[in-house]
């Protein structure tokens, strides 16, 4: 029993995940967007702790590494792509522009499953990541309705502003697939002097969510992104040599 249990938790966490995405892209096409973001969110925390029970457990398989990357393109990769859809379907409605350029929504999932792909077979991805991790970039586009409906009258000219969000997009994308080391949030150890970016985001990320609240996500994935390149830029951390890595892991 306990076997069976340690083999297929980690599985069925990703399960949920793809759950969790799932319900969130029939919200989303309903025009829910903030129980669409929440998914998102839902879908996040179940990405994280199935990796966790893979370690904890050291229940690692191909099908675990597999499962994990569809579930992560239908949660991080599909979800965002149609709440941003819907964003320019209501910026289209303030600033009348062509309908055919709220389909650049979906370069999001296009993206994603490069990214994903490109994971999979990565061995440079052990430790650390090379390009956005697809579950970032979701929590980003998943705190946009949620800004809006929390600072309506502050964010609410630039986050339904079509030519934004169309720009947005494409810098994401390119996040997405570009050759640049990412910090990972997986600590080894509780040594601080190796873990000290780790440390510094998340205490940013605690004190920006306290006087921010959802407002402050875009501001954490900036201040990720920065403390990335310059974990990379002035440590001895080397991710582009290529080191092995578990099977299972969040991408």
């Amino acid at each position: 029993m306990k076997t069976r249990l340690k083999k297929h938790l980690p599985n069925a966490i990703t399960c949920a995940n793809l759950f969790s995405g799932c319900i969130g892209i029939v919200f989303a096409f309903q025009g829910n967007l903030i129980a669409a973001a929440y998914a998102i969110f839902l879908s996040a925390i179940f990405d994280f702790f199935d990796g966790l029970a893979s370690r904890v457990l050291k229940s690692f398989s191909g099908i675990g590494k597999d499962l994990d990357s569809l579930a992560d393109m239908v949660s991080f990769g599909v979800l965002p792509a149609v709440i941003m859809y819907q964003l320019l379907l209501q910026a289209h409605q303030i600033d009348t522009v062509s309908t055919y350029l709220n389909f650049i929504a979906f370069l999001i999932p296009v993206f994603s499953a490069l990214r994903l792909a490109k994971f999979n077979v990565d061995t440079r991805q052990a430790e650390n990541f090379i390009g956005l991790p697809t579950p970032a970039n979701a929590i980003l586009i998943a705190s946009f309705p949620l800004i809006i409906d929390h600072h309506n009258r502050y964010y609410t000219p630039y986050l339904l502003n079509p030519y934004i969000l169309s720009v947005f997009i494409i810098i994401m994308c390119s996040l997405l697939v570009v050759e640049m080391p990412m910090m990972s949030l997986k600590f080894k150890n509780k040594d601080f002097n190796e873990n000290i970016f780790r440390y510094l985001l998340l205490l940013f990320s605690a004190i920006l969510i306290l006087f921010f609240k959802f407002a402050a996500v875009p501001v954490i994935i900036f201040i990720y992104v920065t403390l990335s390149i310059i974990q990379f830029k002035f440590t001895s951390v080397s991710i582009m040599s290529g080191t092995p890595k578990d099977v299972k892991n969040h991408s």
